[in-house]
């Protein structure tokens, strides 16, 4: 669902006012500022011809009419306030408004408008209070200008909507009377680089032993709570599928982005206002494997999907990357056979468990800890014999120490046996 943000009526709110660099303080707006910017709204709506605009220079069409209209409002602007008013005149008409200089920041990995007067952002995995110009009909206004277009809607009769803006990142929105504190939103962003494996606390060793797994066609699960890294671990371990193979990712909201160059991505898509025309992540995955897939990469299992999955893996679909959420790799072992029993079949428990030993080769533990610090805390074999997990790399002294070797057999023949010294306990 890609996004691109309408041209609407209503002013969305005040540009948040960070520091300056420098520590210097950014002037506060003046007095009028709000008056004037609705007055040029009006005109430029005024003359109609306006919406109509499309393209790759829309944006710049518009911030120039925009900018003809402000001068002639009013004319003896000083230059600073004048881009100030241009700037953020633009951001309400063609985009989010008081939110656009905040998703500018690369360093900034999470939005969240917590209601009128309260809201944060993730920076560096720190939580930092901002301050947003936005009362709760615009804050309504900014999410309707996402969902219009996709044709969604978001109102006491539906009031949960999710969608992708046009970078990808994910917005959830939810209104009265669900939010009992008005509306809230959230905008999740994805990196726009690779993430190193060495970034989530993983050695030489035991980044090349993940590597290894992924290239020897292993079925690898990504465990964690939320926002603890799971689907950017899992884009980062996906970097090591072979490019020559053939990639169908499938997610409810489309957050990978892998760097191979045959890719197909399917993304889930809700109910419509009228609560039809829905497609959820389990029908996408019966339809991937009529798709010709080397590899499937689902973003999250949870729910009957999860049983789905289980018989791709088991069907010659070596080598597929999926997340769960779960508190440790034993845990997400029993998550997943849980999961696959709400598939609606009736097998019983001891043919899950099988299934799962079967298809399932390795876990990997994320967690987030303290200073929003993201790192892999455990690597883990699964024994199908149980099944059970066995660990092969686990958080201790302050490090991810090998704590054990793989018995289990590379799934691709070519594939050489993994390096023995990376399980060699060092000091």
């Amino acid at each position: 669902m890609n996004v691109r943000a309408p041209i609407t009526t209503g002013r969305l709110g005040e540009r948040p006012l960070p520091p300056a660099p420098g520590g210097e303080a950014t002037p506060a707006p003046h007095s009028g500022d709000a008056m004037l910017k609705d007055r040029v709204h009006r005109r430029l709506l005024a003359a109609g011809s306006v919406v109509e605009l499309d393209g790759p220079g829309r944006d710049l069409e518009v911030r120039s009419r925009l900018g003809e209209l402000l001068r002639d409002e009013s004319p003896l602007l000083p230059t600073p306030r004048f881009e100030r008013l241009l700037a953020e005149l633009t951001d309400e008409v063609t985009g989010l408004g008081p939110l656009e200089p905040i998703l500018a920041d690369p360093d900034v990995s999470e939005v969240m408008v917590n209601g009128p007067g309260r809201a944060y952002v993730e920076r560096r995995g720190r939580l930092e209070p901002i301050v947003l110009g936005l009362d709760a009909p615009a804050i309504v206004r900014l999410v309707e200008r996402v969902v219009a277009p996709l044709g969604l809607r978001l109102d006491r009769s539906s009031p949960l909507v999710d969608a992708r803006l046009h970078d990808g990142s994910r917005l959830h929105a939810v209104i009265p009377p669900l939010a009992i504190d008005g509306p809230c939103v959230t905008i999740r962003r994805f990196a726009a680089r690779p993430v190193p494996l060495t970034e989530f606390g993983l050695d030489r060793r035991a980044a090349a032993f993940l590597q290894w797994a992924i290239g020897a066609g292993w079925n690898v699960l990504v465990a964690g709570g939320t926002s603890a890294g799971k689907t950017t671990l899992c884009n980062t371990l996906s970097a090591a599928i072979d490019p020559a193979e053939r990639i169908v990712t499938i997610e409810e909201t489309a957050e990978l982005r892998l760097p191979q160059p045959h890719v197909v991505r399917l993304e889930a898509r809700p109910p419509n206002a009228e609560g039809a025309g829905a497609v959820s992540v389990r029908d996408l995955v019966r339809t991937a494997l009529r798709m010709r897939p080397d590899r499937l990469v689902v973003g999250e299992v949870r729910g009957g999907e999860a049983l789905d999955l289980l018989q791709a893996l088991n069907t010659g679909h070596d080598g597929s990357l999926s997340t769960v959420h779960a508190n440790s790799a034993p845990d997400a072992l029993a998550r997943v056979e849980t999961l696959a029993l709400l598939g609606g079949v009736a097998l019983p428990h001891a043919a899950i468990r099988a299934q799962v030993g079967a298809s399932v080769d390795a876990l990997v533990h994320v967690a987030r800890r303290r200073g929003g610090v993201r790192r892999v805390e455990a690597i883990a074999e699964v024994d199908a014999s149980g099944p059970t997990v066995a660990a092969l790399f686990e958080w201790r002294d302050g490090r991810l120490a090998p704590a054990g070797r793989p018995t289990r057999p590379a799934r691709r023949p070519d594939a050489p046996p993994p390096d023995p010294r990376w399980f060699a306990c060092s000091r």
